[in-house]
């Protein structure tokens, strides 16, 4: 499995957040990940703006990771986004894993595509 990784940009034009996460996350990575999204989200009022999450490459969510992945949709539902979008490859598990958790947190404006 690949480290985790991760690309965050704003884009103002637009108004989305265009994200994108793959391989396999540790709890730092994840923790790097939260700081680096509030520091670049402090600048935008997130209500007008659509999260764009790009996941196509994120390997399956293991037992472990699972807080700190319900902490990052969290994080997303208390920035008051617009919507957010999470592209995924036609990974069906991936898929449940994804709106089980934001089910849990009550991200409701939370929507999966497997149009990749």
């Amino acid at each position: 499995m690949a480290e985790g990784m991760y690309t965050m940009n704003v884009n103002t034009v637009n108004k989305t957040v265009d994200m994108t996460v793959s391989g396999t996350f540790t709890p730092e990575k994840a923790q790097q990940f939260i700081n680096d999204y509030q520091q670049k989200l402090s600048s935008i009022n997130a209500s007008e703006f659509i999260l764009e999450f790009d996941c196509r490459d994120l390997d399956v969510v293991t037992k472990e990771m699972i807080p700190d992945l319900e902490q990052c949709l969290t994080l997303y539902k208390s920035s008051g986004f617009k919507k957010v979008e999470v592209g995924i490859k036609k990974s069906a598990l991936i898929s449940m894993q994804l709106k089980r958790l934001a089910n849990n947190v009550g991200l409701t404006n939370f929507e999966v595509n497997q149009k990749y």
